[in-house]
């Protein structure tokens, strides 16, 4: 059984950036426990083409491979909401034929959330340039809007935070654990691969 997995990001068609961003999926996937057998990872670049990729993929079913989509929320997820009935209401995505519900995976409300539950890492990468007192003591995580998270960011890290190479630098050392525990659908993502890939 294989995994290929079509994330949303990784920039412009720079190959570095390519590498890069493949490299840190791999890195992050390793540090969560799936160090024998990992997702083959798809840099789709913007949401919209990252869901097409996903939804030509699955289209053509194979049971030994199971493509998987991850793209930010964007938004809170409504409760009671499943992550296709998220992606339909806020990007009009109807869920493709022959998708499963456990196929689609949400960062919410997008990658940068995952950052900040490890502030640890954030402070390593940072150094004297970050100030914690720039994030507050959210208990719910995944309901921090996304401007606040990328506001909190540029403030803690005195601007030093950006997409591309540092987001992927920090991907690559973040505690998945401290992630999962502070993210549920980071949790879901993580243990439907544990069951696939272990």
């Amino acid at each position: 059984m294989s995994v290929i997995i079509y994330i949303e990001g990784g920039g412009d068609n720079d190959q570095n950036l390519e590498r890069l961003f493949r490299r840190s999926w791999a890195t992050f996937f390793a540090a969560a426990g799936l160090q024998g057998h990992q997702p083959r990872v798809v840099r789709g670049g913007g949401r919209n083409r990252t869901f097409n990729l996903f939804a030509k993929e699955i289209k053509l079913p194979d049971p030994n491979r199971v493509p998987f989509l991850l793209v930010d929320s964007e938004n809170p997820v409504a409760a009671g909401h499943s992550v296709w009935q998220h992606l339909q209401a806020n990007d009009n995505w109807n869920r493709p034929l022959n998708a499963g519900d456990d196929q689609a995976f949400l960062m919410v409300q997008a990658m940068e959330t995952w950052f900040i539950a490890d502030r640890n890492s954030l402070q390593r990468y940072f150094g004297a340039k970050f100030n914690e007192n720039a994030f507050r003591q959210w208990p719910q995580l995944e309901a921090v809007p996304k401007a606040t998270v990328f506001d909190a960011l540029e403030r803690a890290t005195n601007k030093g935070y950006a997409k591309g190479k540092v987001s992927f630098a920090l991907l690559a050392q973040i505690d998945p654990a401290l992630v999962e525990a502070a993210c549920p659908h980071a949790k879901a993502l993580l243990d439907r691969l544990r069951t696939l890939l272990r």
